[in-house]
């Protein structure tokens, strides 16, 4: 008999790649995820790792049971699922990831939603960017994602059923008094020389804005790097820097101003999960609850903050 925990580790193992990646994921040592994969490998009689110098990989039978391990996981949390809520309302744990953007605009309106309407459901709610939320929805670790479907260093297979949720827009954020501003489109070239406020290296947004730049002609002078799109906006407010954010990150509170790039870079925001069996109830309702989001507080070019 297979250990269903075991088996996760071992799809996580092909999602992620090490067993010190699995480790971190799991909160566990990597000798101790070691040793449950030496163990899963006694419960199936089968030689599923091997060594290649200091790193393991799968071989081909680990490979394939790792593939089919996430299938079965999903399989056993929508029979407990239905056992739980039969003849019910939606109830067990979702875990619903989205980027920094999309949670106060689309998942927290959701959530609370869900609290109102199906007391019994449980959704955990975490910030994960498009680089790290489709390996963990890969792996298990979350149950729906909102992502984009732009984001072309990690694209979307045809392993995810996916639903289109809104368009949003990249724009332009500068000082108040900036040149730029309240000035219409923009083309990128003539910021050549200001400094530049960007998202962590290999970030969805740090990739997309140094394609721009780059694609306009330019090298970006870098002179800051946040995770927080509120501490970049509080260095532009500061007027220490210009950056290119989603529309949906500019909260007006932050005395900024927009404005929209000549050559227009939409992206699509898309909820994710994985394909297979139906989805259980209660990962169906917290799509249904994404969909009907309110109306999304596009920034329009100008000063923002402002009232």
């Amino acid at each position: 008999m297979m250990n269903p925990w075991r088996l996760r580790l071992l799809s996580q193992l092909d999602t992620l790649g090490t067993v010190r990646a699995v480790a971190q994921a799991a909160n566990l040592s990597p000798s101790s995820v070691s040793q449950q994969l030496a163990v899963l490998e006694a419960e199936t009689r089968t030689q599923l790792l091997e060594r290649t110098g200091r790193r393991v990989r799968l071989t081909p039978a680990g490979l394939i049971l790792a593939r089919r391990a996430r299938a079965i996981l999903d399989h056993m949390e929508n029979v407990e699922a239905e056992l739980r809520g039969f003849g019910a309302e939606p109830a067990g744990l979702v875990r619903l990831a989205s980027f920094q953007s999309a949670i106060h605009t689309i998942a927290v309106p959701a959530v609370t939603r869900l609290a109102r309407e199906h007391p019994h459901l449980d959704v955990e709610l975490l910030q994960l960017e498009p680089h790290e939320s489709l390996p963990a929805l890969r792996g298990g670790d979350a149950d729906v994602i909102i992502t984009t479907t732009d984001f072309d260093e990690l694209p979307l297979g045809p392993d995810l059923d996916l639903v289109t949720l809104a368009t949003d827009a990249v724009v332009l954020v500068v000082p108040p008094g900036h040149p730029a501003a309240g000035r219409g489109a923009v083309e990128l070239a003539a910021l050549a020389d200001e400094p530049w406020a960007f998202d962590m290296p290999q970030s969805y947004m740090a990739n997309l804005a140094l394609r721009l730049c780059r694609q306009a002609g330019f090298e970006p002078r870098v002179v800051c790097r946040f995770s927080n799109y509120m501490m970049a906006l509080q260095h532009i407010e500061a007027g220490l820097s210009v950056a290119l954010l989603p529309g949906l990150a500019v909260d007006r509170r932050y005395r900024v101003a927009t404005s929209a790039l000549a050559t227009p870079v939409p992206r699509t925001i898309t909820a994710a999960i994985r394909r297979g069996s139906p989805p259980r109830a209660a990962v169906r309702a917290v799509l249904e609850a994404l969909r009907h989001h309110p109306d999304l507080p596009l920034p329009d070019p100008g000063p923002a903050g402002v009232a």
